[in-house]
């Protein structure tokens, strides 16, 4: 993704030239300051899955499973073969280095599999003043060295996905070379990338520019193993070059000479990739454009594949399409390492329908598509997409696209593909949101359909614009550049894409205080596209908001705040005056006094009430927004870019945050502090920046929110927590967990202290848990998993926490969407007294109550039991309920605050009526029914078997942690036991020979007349059935047989 910086440039701190043997988050400075104070936190992501371009995957080629990928602006990851997910190696990178977290290259070593290198740079721009880093690894990239080369990369510029830039010399691994960008030429190294020089040898013309002016330069380098020995360098190297006329370099000395390919084709394309089998064949795709955005131009000049057979030096088009067509850009390409003629190419970027994958086995003579156009618009799929790891990615369009097209796509922006060296069956490719792959990729060949599912677990790489934490519902929202934002309800799972609106970038979110079923969101789109949605069931369905401009403005998302009831809502679009409405954004009024492009912010506790800032000047609405008034507050950051927030549960309480800006090197920055609706600021002494403010669940004994910023103190940034308002700041981050560009907005959980959400411009929503969390004061006690429509209790209690407790105030949260708050009852009555209860909003329970009697003071243990009933329409998945708040008083009138306990339940929409009425059905059948011999009557032992069924059936029934799927499989049992039983019903007498519903004489008479019969005999079959015991025979064991049955039946 090409996504500016949201804060601007930043001076680049001093790196040293040539080598740098100093530590992955080590600053520049030598005179470091004295370490403020800190707390240790566990880090982790907010689950996404990917959600970025991924325009590069590196297998080792000696060591089965090291695989690395990279990203355009969110840094690197190694596999982990143990767990199947990424880890990110470059967290460490700070905010004044943000520039390292976009990846130009990355390399890892043949020989020592141990080493690992990466070009760190994401901009040639002006964005940044920051040359780019080598960076290198003898541990697999958990420790770092650099050395900062005289130029700039470009991670995140077009091109990106065309190598690899950076390559190691397979038999000499102590030489590298790195491809540049501009008129930089190429480098190389011949220490292990500690030092490096320009090939001045190589002076290759390089004539195509990206848009913002600058040559793309040379871009991959290929060397031919075979050319030379372990221990000495490798004689043949080929190099492209983006240029339109000549494009493919070799050197067959080293490096110390280059020359032009002969034969070479020349069809204006630039060379994404060149690949070189095993036996000697170098592939080459062919794009008219450097990508990743570029697709059909409509010339039918696009691109196509060539081989280079480098032993006869013959050149061979062999373009998927057939020899002479170019009616295709190709990005991606693999070779299989096991079997050199086989091998696969990618278009990048048909856009329409969708983008292809060809697979050869035969060098590229012959190429099978993935899919094929049938009778159209019929799509036919040689694939099936398993993408619920990222459910998000059909953009809410499942079943829902005309074809030819489908959703998810089988990608976009496909600037690399690759063969797993020790495994045919594995592929990778990167797309434009995600890492897809395949695990059973020869399949192909034998005309059978492969499975392509997600890849990518543990890439986080969202751009995060704006985050929200509501005290009820899901426990984060987000809002996210391309990929919208999520309404987070699983922290541990991704979630599907927001849609009605489906808002490509979200720029804001906001929610209801008061009543957090009410959330907003505002985007980015064009002409009649709405780029507001609206929900009111806390963001789990939402409603497209009329524009507040005209189709023609071409405005956009810009900033929204809603009043803390969600009586009105104020949007500050980018491109058109602020606006409020009344009625859920329906209609709108132009809101008067402030100036357009102004921050906005709601008071969290008084609904009428409205902030905004812009150019340094403060504004207040005490009318939900219809008229702002400037305050006289003084010395302000002017920069539109500041962060200031509402504080919850306390009206008038503002804070304003603000970074250092180098665009903007007048205003000022640091943090300030309002507890009269922004009338006056105190500027806080002790903050030096801060980038972002937030506030999250109060710390055990305080009242006040925890505070969160991503902000310099003491000469140090970091992620910061205040839990006494700000009068004191611990660092809660590490030198190792820096997040770069962490300064969009930052947000403490609401019900969990310690809690921290931050928004990071490409490594995706980091959470952080404090290590050193407290026990609660309060407890919570329920079941884990319950069902939907089912009603259960949750317990109240205190903790031996030493606080003498004579009354508490109590305030309990729960997802008003999934939950129904049904009653509250003392557990221990006689001591524990419920004084009052206030439920009449959704989603929230205060009840007071007082310890009483001889020896009540201080009672610990289970106090309280409420009841909750899970809708029968509730979502499946989890739903927490919290003690956000407790005060208790002590018998002097004291006041001490608690912190409370959170319980989360899952919730599972099993539909167990089916089984609840056949248990029904069986049980009247089995109580009805009679065992005996007579007809209508059952066999002895039939019912007890009936109702072990029926049993098993139940207790599947009243299991709260049963699946869907186990509910179908006691349905099917107890079907067939059902049926088993009904048809041993006695519907013929055993014995009754003349059909009267009986056994008597009369029978045994019959049965004498046939007595000497056998089988074989004429009449046989006729008698046949009075042979009770089976032996072929009528004789006097038949008829004592039937004697008994008639001594039996009388």
């Amino acid at each position: 993704m090409l996504r500016r910086r949201m804060i601007g440039a930043v001076t680049a701190a001093s790196l040293l030239l040539g080598s740098a043997a100093i530590s992955p988050a080590a600053a520049s400075a030598v005179d470091l300051p004295e370490p403020v104070k800190s707390e240790p936190y566990s880090w982790g992501r907010v689950k996404v899955v990917g959600g970025g371009f991924i325009p590069g995957i590196i297998y080792n080629e000696s060591e089965k499973d090291l695989i690395y990928a990279r990203t355009d602006m969110g840094g690197a990851y190694r596999w982990d073969k143990t767990t199947g997910t990424w880890k990110q190696l470059l967290e460490f990178v700070g905010f004044d280095e943000w520039n390292m977290l976009g990846v130009e290259s990355l390399a890892t070593d043949p020989v020592d599999p141990n080493r690992v290198y990466i070009a760190a740079g994401t901009y040639t721009n002006d964005w940044t003043d920051m040359n780019g880093v080598i960076l290198r690894s003898t541990d697999r990239g958990e420790t770092w060295q650099r050395t900062e080369l005289p130029f700039k990369f470009g991670g995140n510029m077009p091109g990106r996905s065309m190598g690899e830039r950076l390559s190691i010399d397979p038999n000499d691994n102590s030489i590298l070379y790195f491809a540049a960008r501009g008129d930089n030429g190429l480098w190389r190294s011949t220490d292990y990338g500690a030092t490096w020089s320009k090939v001045e040898s190589f002076t290759a013309p390089a004539d195509v520019k990206e848009y913002y002016g600058s040559t793309v330069g040379p871009v991959w380098v290929t060397f031919d193993k075979s050319t030379g020995s372990a221990g000495s360098k490798t004689q043949t190297i080929y190099v492209g070059v983006a240029d339109s006329n000549t494009s493919i370099y070799r050197s067959t000395d080293g490096g110390q000479t280059w020359e032009a390919v002969p034969g070479q084709p020349k069809q204006g394309f630039v060379p994404h990739h060149g690949t070189l089998s095993s036996n000697g064949n170098l592939y080459i795709t062919y794009n008219y454009a450097i990508g990743p955005y570029d697709g059909d131009n409509g010339s039918g000049k696009l691109g196509s594949v060539w081989k280079l057979d480098t032993k006869s030096g013959v050149w061979t088009d062999i373009s998927p399409t057939g020899a002479g067509s170019t009616d295709t850009p190709y990005g991606g390409l693999a070779v299989d390492a096991q079997n050199p003629d086989t091998l696969m190419v990618a278009s990048m970027n048909k856009w329409w329908p969708d983008d292809q994958i060809y697979r050869s086995t035969d060098g590229g003579a012959t190429w099978a598509p993935f899919w094929t156009i049938g009778n159209y618009p019929e799509r036919n799929n040689r694939y099936a997409i398993d993408y619920s790891l990222s459910p998000w990615l059909d953009w809410g369009e499942h079943d829902t696209k005309p074809l030819p097209e489908q959703a998810p796509k089988l990608g976009w922006m496909i600037g690399d593909l690759e063969i797993d060296p020790f495994n045919s069956d594995r592929m990778m490719y990167g797309t434009g949101a995600t890492l897809y792959g395949s695990d059973d990729l020869t399949k192909f060949d034998q005309n059978e359909t492969i499975n392509i599912e997600v890849m990518a677990d543990g890439i986080e790489e969202t751009a995060v614009l704006g985050l929200i934490s509501p005290s009820s519902g899901a426990p984060l929202l987000s809002s996210m550049g391309d990929i919208g934002g999520f309404r987070h309800e699983d922290l541990d799972k991704a979630p599907e894409m927001l849609t009605n609106p489906v808002i490509g970038s979200s720029t804001d979110l906001d929610f209801a205080e008061l009543n957090p079923n009410i959330v907003v969101r505002v985007g980015n789109g064009s002409g009649s596209a709405p780029r507001m949605g609206v929900s009111t069931d806390n963001g789990v369905t939402w409603t497209p908001a009329a524009n507040a401009f005209s189709d023609e403005s071409g405005a956009n998302g810009g900033h929204v705040a809603v009043a803390a009831d969600g009586s009105s809502i104020v949007w500050s679009p980018a491109g058109a005056p602020i606006s409020y409405s009344t009625d859920l954004g329906a209609t709108w009024k132009a809101a008067a006094g402030l100036p357009d492009g102004a921050r906005v912010s709601a008071d969290r506790v008084n609904p009428s009430k409205f902030y905004g800032l812009a150019d340094g000047v403060f504004y207040v609405s005490l009318d939900g927004g219809a008229t702002f008034t400037a305050t006289a507050a003084a010395g302000l950051p002017t920069k539109l870019t500041s962060n200031f927030k509402a504080v919850p549960g306390q009206e008038g309480d503002i804070w304003i945050a603000a970074a250092k800006d180098n665009s903007d090197e007048e205003s000022a920055y640091g943090l300030w502090h309002s507890t009269d609706s922004g009338q006056t600021f105190t500027k806080q002494a002790n903050v030096e920046e801060a980038a972002t403010i937030g506030f999250g669940l109060h710390a055990p004994g305080k009242t006040y929110p925890a505070m969160y910023s991503y902000a310099k103190v003491e000469g140090q940034y970091g992620v910061y927590r205040s839990d006494d308002g700000g009068a004191n700041w611990i660092r809660i981050n590490d030198d190792e967990h820096q997040f770069g560009s962490a300064n969009t907005a930052i947000t403490g959980d609401a019900r969990v202290y310690g809690r921290v959400y931050i928004a990071t411009n490409g490594l995706g929503i980091v959470k952080g848990e404090s290590a050193a969390q407290p026990a609660a004061d309060t407890t919570l006690t329920g079941p884990s998993t319950v069902k939907a429509g089912q009603t259960f209790q949750v317990n109240y209690g205190l903790a031996a926490n030493g606080h003498e407790t004579v009354a508490q105030d109590i305030t309990i949260t729960y997802d008003s969407s999934k939950l129904t708050y049904t009653e509250a009852t003392s557990l221990q009555p006689e001591q524990f007294v419920i004084a009052g209860i206030d439920s009449a909003t959704p989603g929230t329970i205060r009840i007071l109550g007082a310890h009483v009697g001889v020896g009540a003071s201080g009672l610990g243990g289970e106090l309280l039991r409420l009841g909750f009933q899970a809708k029968a329409d509730a979502a499946d998945g989890p739903s927490t309920i919290a003690v956000t708040n407790v005060v208790a008083g002590n018998a002097g009138g004291s006041e001490t605050s608690l912190s409370g306990g959170t319980l989360q339940i899952a919730i599972r929409l099993v539909d167990s009526a089916s089984l609840t009425a056949l248990i029904a059905e069986a049980t009247t059948v089995h109580d009805q029914a009679v065992e005996g011999n007579r007809k209508g009557q059952y066999p002895s032992g039939s019912k007890a078997k009936l109702q072990a069924a029926i049993d098993a059936a139940a207790e599947v029934a009243s299991d709260e942690g049963a699946t869907q799927a186990e509910v179908a499989d006691a349905v099917t049992a107890l079907t067939a036991e059902l049926k088993q039983f009904r048809d041993s019903v006695i519907t013929r007498v055993p014995g009754d020979t003349n059909q009267d519903d009986k056994v008597s004489i009369g029978d045994l008479a019959i049965v004498a007349k046939a007595y000497g019969m056998k089988k074989g005999d004429e009449g046989w079959d006729g008698v046949k059935g009075y042979d009770f015991n089976g032996d072929d025979i009528i004789d006097v064991e038949d008829l004592v047989i039937l004697a008994r049955k008639i001594l039996d039946w009388e």
